[in-house]
């Protein structure tokens, strides 16, 4: 142990130098720009492993900056054997330095795989285009499906609007075919002088109000239907053995379900008397059922302004004292009073030599279809009590 701590047996690294001012100062400076450079090498790596938690193989990292630092103390050293022989320290910092330096050599071959199969710096930065170019597409996607998401949430916004409005209007009607019903009801009673004839009249009046709201609520475009269309239902129902003589002509018209339940109401009266008075009894009896109308100057909140025309003219059929008779009956007062307070127009019915003659007028705009029917629910009601009385 004396010959490691006893240094002054050696002699200084100067000597070797013969100490010659310019080589020691080139001897010296060289290593102490070497251990400058060893020292900050190692600190440099040691801040971005402090400020980057993310560097990869930071066991790596470490080991050379330890293997550079001892480098550079080897370096620090050698300047003082140039005075001071201190050579079996010097030794124990090459010996650390041979060890730390074997191990980083074999962890790095053992990494070479690792290190190898790292991306390059163009690799990253053609992956990172793609992911920018993902990106952008996945952003141009989401916008493409928010806007689809609200374009849907509109139109379903849109529907379940228009199906609320249906539904109440469904209501509405629904609620005021009941109130006519009821009232039919109650003056067929009325009229009725056996419980028969109560029947008959009530389930035939019954039947026509629900053929012409089956036949309106049976068009693909909504509630609508024409007035040929409800004609020819409530005739070719009502008189079928005598079909060829009946003529119906008449240009399309358009109509809601209300006008299409007062027409099937007095196609209904009027088929039912001509089969019991004039043409179930009279071969040579015909009758013309026509309908025309004129447009007239809209009007404000009037749309369809003009008047709409239906006649029912027999032919041949005579003047049946029956028939006479039932004209102080319900049906009568169906076809003159009720039917056209509900259509907002007039009727007149007329006994000729002929038969009987019928004239409907109402405003155009009581016939069409219009989106949304107003009234109330007992409004059908109220004018047939109104109309008859008690």
């Amino acid at each position: 142990m004396s010959s490691f701590s006893d240094i002054w047996q050696y002699m200084p690294h100067g000597m070797c130098l013969l100490w010659q001012p310019w080589l020691v100062a080139l001897w010296a400076g060289s290593d102490l720009l070497i251990f400058l450079s060893y020292s900050a090498i190692p600190i440099a790596l040691l801040t971005v492993l402090r400020r980057r938690n993310d560097v990869p193989h930071r066991g790596l990292v470490l080991l050379f900056a330890s293997f550079i630092l001892l480098c550079g103390i080897t370096h620090a050293l050698s300047i003082v054997t140039l005075w001071i022989p201190i050579y079996p320290q010097l030794g124990l910092v090459k010996l650390a330095t041979g060890l730390v330096s074997f191990i980083t050599a074999v962890v790095l071959f053992r990494m070479i795989p690792t290190l190898v199969a790292l991306p390059s710096p163009a690799e990253m930065t053609a992956a990172n285009d793609r992911l920018r170019d993902e990106i952008d597409a996945h952003k141009a996607t989401l916008a493409s499906l928010e806007a689809k998401v609200d374009t849907r949430t509109a139109e379903l916004s849109r529907v379940n609007a228009i199906l609320a409005v249906q539904a109440r209007e469904a209501v509405h009607r629904s609620s005021n075919l009941l109130a006519v019903v009821a009232s039919i009801a109650q003056q067929s009673a009325r009229s009725a002088t056996t419980k028969d004839d109560f029947l008959e009249a009530l389930q035939g009046r019954i039947w026509a109000l629900a053929d012409a709201t089956r036949t309106v609520m049976q068009g693909d475009a909504g509630p609508a239907s024409d007035v040929d269309t409800v004609v020819r239902i409530q005739l070719d129902k009502l008189l079928p053995d005598i079909r060829e003589r009946v003529t119906i002509a008449g240009p399309e018209v358009a109509i809601g379900s209300e006008a299409a339940q007062q027409l099937s109401l007095a196609l209904h009266e009027l088929a039912t008397n001509a089969q019991k008075y004039s043409l179930g009894l009279i071969d040579e009896a015909s009758v013309d059922v026509s309908w025309s109308f004129e447009e007239g100057s809209p009007a404000a909140g009037e749309p369809d302004a003009g008047t709409f025309h239906l006649i029912w003219q027999e032919h041949r059929a005579g003047l049946a004292s029956d028939a006479v008779q039932q004209a102080r009956g319900f049906g009568t007062k169906l076809l003159t009073r009720v039917i056209p307070a509900m259509l907002r127009g007039t009727a007149q019915r007329e006994f000729t030599a002929e038969g009987l003659v019928y004239r409907l007028e109402a405003p155009l705009s009581a016939i069409r279809p219009v989106p949304a029917q107003s009234g109330e629910p007992a409004q059908a009601a109220e004018i047939v009590d109104r109309t008859f009385g008690s």
